[in-house]
């Protein structure tokens, strides 16, 4: 099973990374398998620890995909690297090993400190229908454009029935992204 979570982590400059991305329990151990080249790899690769934060505030999602990095952070309890301040929980992990691949590396990494800051409240459709265009958004240039159309025409379908003031801010970014592709595309026929 794959969580939808927002990774933070620290460059050896001391600048901060916020990603999204999808990581994966297994066995006690966090698997983060970021693509080849991103900061947020050499970010652990370098710093070996990271920040699992577990956010319900998918503009941080669309945000992070459509250039808006300005999240409130704070400093984590037991790793050099922030967290977010919104998160509704947190898990600090330290990289114990790298399973080296050439697209994407999976960090094996170990959970050292985990807190809930709030409860969860649940998804509504509109929120699960934008964590899914902007993993289409981060994917664009990766799949046929008739799955794209066809995905977004299914997920709008939730924004339009589920959506308040967050989602359709967030829906909003992602559109922008995808109308820019699709100009682009267009362009080069």
């Amino acid at each position: 099973m794959i969580n939808e979570v927002i990774v933070t982590s620290r460059s050896r400059e001391g600048e901060n990374q916020i990603a999204p991305m999808g990581v994966v329990w297994r066995e006690g151990e966090v698997v983060i398998a970021p693509f080849r080249p991103s900061r947020t790899l050499d970010n652990i690769l370098t710093g070996e620890c990271a920040v699992i934060n577990y956010c319900d505030d998918v503009r941080v999602f669309a945000g992070c995909l459509t250039g808006r990095y300005d999240w409130p952070l704070v400093e984590a309890d037991k790793v050099a690297a922030p967290r977010l301040v919104d998160a509704l929980a947190h898990c600090e992990v330290a990289l114990l090993r790298v399973e080296e691949d050439k697209i994407r590396p999976r960090l094996i990494c170990k959970p050292l400190h985990e807190t809930n800051h709030r409860p969860f409240q649940g998804f509504n459709r509109a929120q699960a229908a934008v964590l899914e265009l902007a993993i289409l958004v981060s994917r664009l240039r990766r799949l046929p454009w008739e799955k794209i159309e066809a995905e977004l025409a299914y997920l709008s379908i939730a924004i339009e029935k589920t959506a308040g003031e967050r989602e359709q801010a967030a829906w909003a970014w992602l559109m922008a992204r995808v109308d820019e592709f699709r100009r682009q595309m267009e362009d080069a026929l």
